[in-house]
């Protein structure tokens, strides 16, 4: 037996979503994450050094030297090893796979790092969202904005080169603050 209270609150809840508008509903609507037009797979492999992220908790071992390691497999998909180093020194390292989910850019991707005798039932979106032309760093978004990675193939990138990364992060719809920087 439903409550009088649960079922005004029930009812009340559901009239509200089919009588507001839209933007009523999500008061903040932003633009949608974009990637880039055209990734080139054979140079975008290759290792990447992480200069910043959006923390997350698949991460919160690592205190610095955040890397990741891309490469081709024969089979189409991409083996991907990122490391980092914790606390007292040692590595801590994380094997997946990626596969591409839109071939027409190569620019949306999707990472497992979990497999279960090979079967991965956990996938999150990878999308490129900044690409330098001469792939000397990248930005890495998810279209909810979860997450987000700046990928270099350098240890250390230039205040000016960041600030132009934050530019296309914000146009991205993320908040730069969101974004903590790692130590030089």
């Amino acid at each position: 037996m439903v409550k009088p209270f649960a079922f005004l609150v029930l009812t009340g809840g559901m009239l509200a979503t089919l009588v507001l508008p839209a933007e009523a509903q999500d008061p903040d609507p932003l633009p949608p994450v974009k990637t880039v037009p055209y990734v080139d797979l054979e140079r975008y492999l290759g290792l990447w050094y992480e200069i910043a992220k959006i923390p997350n908790k698949f991460q919160n071992q690592c205190t610095s030297g955040a890397t990741a390691q891309y490469t081709l497999r024969e089979d189409g998909a991409i083996d991907v090893v990122n490391s980092c180093r914790m606390a007292g020194g040692k590595r801590s390292e994380a094997q997946g796979k990626a596969e591409i989910v839109d071939t027409s850019t190569n620019a949306k991707l999707r990472v497992s790092f979990v497999s279960f005798l090979g079967w991965r039932p956990f996938w999150g979106d990878y999308w490129i969202i900044g690409l330098d032309p001469l792939y000397r760093w990248a930005v890495v978004g998810h279209p909810e904005r979860k997450y987000g990675w700046i990928l270099a193939r350098n240890r250390i990138m230039e205040d000016s080169v960041y600030e132009e990364i934050m530019e296309i992060v914000e146009q991205n719809g993320y908040e730069r603050e969101v974004f903590v920087r790692n130590r030089r």
